[in-house]
Formats: structure tokens, C-alpha cells, sequence
């Protein structure tokens, strides 16, 4: 087999065409879900444990082709390819899926034990099924396609929040210990959940909080027509292109 038919069947493609990586895709999804099992029971057994291995194996693998097969994804026939490859997105999320496992070789070198401390980062591999996703492909695109209107949202929401906690802190000091109670008092309002657990007692305080309840409302709902409006646009492109594809 060749590294192209290679490349072909470890990338998602269209399943009627190729049936092949339509089933690496599908064991794929299979290995993300068992190895994220064991995260939903606190105790650890011989099942998870040899789950886990056989699991890990098969994302070294897919990383390994993946890396051999980097110059066809930067469409790249140079060595710079395979060594961008390590540095992208969902080269650095397979690398972290790996990483927490690789304590089970041997405890007991010291310089594993240190990676036991990423065990806990294993539910980052339920970022890997974004590969083998249409959603995700589509919320993707987006994001990226949203990008410039989602970044002024969220510095409005963060000058916001900065301006709410620094006006109550201020205004009632003995309410708040630092300042950073007084950040997480204005998000906690301004994304309307309330905890409860820190709260203005004076008047003008209530009235503060109040307000930014009120433009929180407003300011949470922002990317929601934004990511809502931008939904509806890729969805119109994919189906616009599904079609190109069939007249064609």
C-alpha cells in the first residue's frame, strides 16, 4: 500500500466512495469511547487497565501515520511538512491522548511518574472525534468563519466584567477580600448563574449588581446569534457544495 492510498483512508472521506477509511474512522470513534470509559468509575481494574493499553496503542499508531503521511495533508512534498506536522492542533491533542498512558510502561523510572500527573487530561482524547465529525466540521467552520465578531464579543464581555468588579469593589470593600472575588462576583452575574456564595449587602451594591445582571443578559446572548447566524450559513455552503458534487 502506498503512503497516498495511505493518507486516503486514515483522513476522513466520503464513506460511499471509500469504504475503508469509513471503518478506520469507525474504530477509531470505538478507541476514543473506551479509553474515555475508565473516566466515569473512580475505582481502577485489570479491564480499564488493559483497555487503557490497547487503546494508547492504537492512537500511537494513528499519530505514527499520520506524521509518515504529513506531506500529503500541507498538500507539501518537502521535509518541512513532517515537521509542521507536530506543531498543529490536532497533532498537539493526539500527542496529549498518548502522553497520560505512557506511565503504565514502567513506574518505576521517575521521569514517567511525572507524566502521571497527566492522567487526568485524558478526556482531551474526546477532542480527537472531532476528526471523524461532520458537526464538529461544521461548528469549525463557524468559528473560524466568526471569528472577528466572537472576539469583540468576548473583549466587550471581559471589559465588562473588569469595569462591574472594579466599580463594587470599590464601592463595598468589606464584602470582598480581593479583587478577584470581586471578578468572579461580576462573571458569576454577568452570565445570570448566581451562586450565591458572594454578594453586595448595601444598596447601591444590590443596585450594581442589578444592572449587571441586566446587560448580562444581553451581552450572553450576543454569541449566541452569532454562532446561530453562522450555523445556518455553513450548513447553506455545506448543502450548496453537496449539491455542486452531485450535478457534477
Amino acid at each position: 500500500m502506498n503512503r497516498k492510498r495511505l493518507f486516503e483512508i486514515i483522513e476522513k472521506a466520503n464513506y460511499d466512495d471509500d469504504k475503508l477509511s469509513a471503518i478506520y474512522d469507525y474504530i477509531m470513534i470505538v478507541a476514543i469511547l473506551a479509553s474515555l470509559l475508565p473516566l466515569a468509575f473512580k475505582a481502577d481494574n485489570a479491564a480499564f487497565r488493559i483497555m487503557d493499553k490497547v487503546t494508547v496503542a492504537v492512537f500511537i499508531v494513528d499519530y505514527i501515520l499520520r506524521w509518515y503521511t504529513a506531506d500529503y495533508k500541507f498538500e507539501k512534498s518537502s521535509w518541512t511538512s513532517f515537521v509542521r506536522y507536530p506543531f498543529s492542533f490536532m497533532a498537539i491533542v493526539d500527542l496529549f491522548s498518548i502522553l497520560p498512558s505512557l506511565s503504565i510502561v514502567n513506574n518505576g523510572f521517575k521521569v514517567l511518574r511525572v507524566l502521571r500527573m497527566l492522567r487526568a487530561m485524558r478526556v482531551i482524547r474526546v477532542f480527537k472525534a472531532m476528526r471523524y465529525s461532520k458537526s464538529f466540521e461544521i461548528i469549525g467552520g463557524v468559528l473560524r468563519s466568526s471569528k472577528d465578531s466572537l472576539i469583540s464579543v468576548c473583549a466587550l464581555a471581559i471589559g465588562y466584567i473588569l469595569i462591574a468588579a472594579l466599580v463594587v469593589f470599590n464601592v463595598e470593600p468589606d464584602s470582598f477580600d480581593s479583587f478577584f472575588e470581586a471578578i468572579y462576583w461580576a462573571t458569576v452575574s454577568l452570565t445570570t448563574v448566581g451562586y450565591g456564595d458572594i454578594y453586595p449587602v448595601t444598596t447601591v451594591g444590590r443596585i450594581i449588581t442589578m444592572v449587571s445582571s441586566i446587560f448580562g443578559i444581553a451581552i450572553v446572548a450576543l454569541p449566541a446569534g452569532i454562532i446561530t447566524a453562522g450555523y445556518m450559513n455553513e450548513l447553506n455552503r455545506k448543502q450548496a457544495e453537496e449539491q455542486e458534487a452531485k450535478e457534477s
